[in-house]
């Protein structure tokens, strides 16, 4: 790249970009001004190549620092715009206890995984390595502009509970090496050709974690792929003790009869008992939903998603994945012989649309359709804009929607006086639980929120976790907008607001009022520190706070 000789045309191209009021500007009004500002080879500039001459020239002291033009110079803004930069890795192919009828079984990959899909691209590329696939996805989104100093990882891959304990180490300790290594002006990984997974003591993984503490790019999150019945109290303590702090389990269907006929092999009990378990625990609980399994029917799927909100459930967040056909299936040949009909497209929006509109303000839908390319699909949906087709019925038809992946701030500037504080509860068989959260007085929108959970009386000092017994639990607290770093101050985003802060006093005075002296957190690993200010102090797995 002739940093030299494009100076002062990219100089040229930043200011005709801050020109353009923010009312005006969409995601057409950068490639207008490229077009006029081309290159001496005659092509336009890309937006990596924009971001990396913006930190030079702000590393010569030839431009100031400006998020307006950061935004508008980021490629895939939505990447970020949920508070924290999300990386995806893959676990390697092991054997899956599920036999499920549906899942594909491409032997390159994790049982239900394709080699096609992004994410399996990504994994397959690196190898399946941890470390590389962490530090490669990181500084991918560092190159097209996105800050990454707050780090969701999102560990899927087949059922990571029968894995066998010392990859697991392994396979954590690597992901937060590949988080402590990366600074500000790291480059690419390539992977070494000898090498491979070690055995890893409990050690050497609590002192990367401890690095990360302060690290650059920060954990704030970590979540584990398993099945509801592989979920007991030592699984939990176990996944605890590697840093997790959300887990993804498979609900598909609440109907047994469906779940039997599609071979799941597990029924409603284990995902009641699962569920349960979680939540004492802290956790927060992401269910995968599918619309058009084997057996079922339209009115099946729609009378047991409703009953996804009463007290045995009430998920986190939702990933709903309606039923795709893919060949080597058991599935695919119930197709070939006709006893499997898909929904049709018609069917299949009227689904998605009442999903939604009967997902609750404390419920985030993650994803509506998973990442399968078309080619792939043999028969089902092959739409991917479901998701936004469905959002549009309903704003036509005056139906508003609640769920909190429609209400993210995203880009929006905001003010503290903007907005106001909410609280939610609702009951579930082992707790009492608020959803506290800040959003815009004019138009609904979620700025940031806190999960706080009251013990049921019976359960409150018989935790299973001695260092939850007489406790609240703070199972989350995040914050949406652009990412803001940490030593940056807001300039209209959400994040550094002092939301969070905010809402952690309003869980403690809540606390209080249930008379409870104690109030802990499920933290992230790179998140120790946030809670330290506000008072807390590490235990054995969560952190504490005494209350007056």
């Amino acid at each position: 790249m002739e940093f030299n000789t494009d100076k002062q045309k990219i100089i040229d191209i930043f200011n005709e970009i801050l020109l353009v009021k923010q009312e005006e500007w969409n995601q057409d009004s950068l490639n207008k001004i490229l077009r006029r500002y081309v290159k001496n080879n005659g092509k336009m500039y890309r937006n990596d190549e924009l971001v990396e001459h913006y930190h030079l020239l702000l590393e010569n002291g030839k431009i100031q620092k400006n998020r307006v033009l950061e935004e508008r110079i980021r490629l895939k803004p939505t990447r970020t715009n949920s508070g924290v930069a999300v990386v995806t890795v893959l676990t390697k192919p092991y054997p899956c206890p599920g036999k499920c009828i549906y899942c594909p079984n491409d032997p390159a990959m994790p049982k239900s995984y394709i080699s096609s899909e992004p994410g399996a691209q990504r994994a397959l590329n690196n190898k399946f390595d941890p470390y590389a696939q962490v530090y490669n996805r990181i500084i991918t989104l560092k190159k097209i502009g996105h800050n990454i100093e707050k780090i969701e990882l999102i560990v899927l891959g087949g059922t990571w509970s029968t894995y066998p304990l010392d990859y697991k180490i392994w396979f954590v300790n690597e992901c937060f090496k590949a988080m402590n290594s990366i600074n500000q002006n790291s480059d690419k990984y390539t992977i070494p050709k000898d090498r491979q997974s070690s055995k890893v003591e409990w050690t050497e993984l609590e002192a990367n974690q401890i690095l990360n503490e302060t690290s650059y790019c920060r954990n704030v999150g970590l979540v584990f792929e398993t099945r509801p019945d592989y979920i007991t109290k030592d699984e939990i303590i176990l996944m605890r003790k590697l840093g997790a702090t959300k887990i993804q389990l498979g609900i598909q269907n609440l109907s047994n009869k469906v779940l039997d006929a599609n071979m799941v092999g597990r029924n409603t009990e284990d995902l009641k008992k699962a569920f349960s378990l979680l939540r004492r625990a802290g956790f927060k609980i992401q269910g995968h939903w599918m619309p058009g399994l084997y057996t079922s029917t339209p009115s099946i799927d729609i009378r047991e998603y409703k009953r996804l909100w009463k007290k045995d459930f009430c998920p986190d967040e939702l990933k709903i994945y309606p039923v795709s056909v893919i060949q080597n299936t058991t599935l695919y040949e119930l197709f070939k012989k006709g006893e499997y009909i898909p929904y049709t497209q018609k069917e299949l929006t009227s689904i998605i649309e009442k999903h939604i509109q009967m997902t609750p303000r404390y419920c985030r839908i993650s994803r509506i359709i998973r990442d399968i390319p078309s080619n792939e699909i043999e028969a089902g949906s092959t739409i991917t804009n479901l998701r936004q087709t469905a959002e549009e019925n309903l704003k036509k038809k005056g139906i508003k929607i609640n769920e909190i992946h429609y209400r993210e701030i995203k880009g929006e500037m905001v003010k503290k006086e903007d907005l106001q504080l909410e609280t939610l509860t609702y009951k579930t068989s082992v707790s009492k639980e608020y959803f506290i959260s800040y959003k815009t007085k004019k138009n609904d929108k979620l700025c940031a929120f806190l999960r706080l959970s009251i013990p049921k009386r019976s359960f409150l000092n018989n935790n299973y976790i001695e260092e939850l017994n007489n406790s609240s639990i703070i199972r989350e607290v995040h914050v949406y907008g652009p990412v803001v770093g940490l030593k940056y101050k807001s300039l209209g985003e959400s994040q550094h607001l002092g939301l969070g802060k905010l809402l952690i006093q309003k869980a403690e005075q809540i606390t209080k009022k249930h008379r409870i002296k104690k109030i802990s957190v499920i933290s992230a690993v790179g998140t120790r520190k946030y809670y330290e200010l506000n008072g807390y102090r590490k235990g054995e797995l969560y952190m504490h706070k005494l209350l007056d």
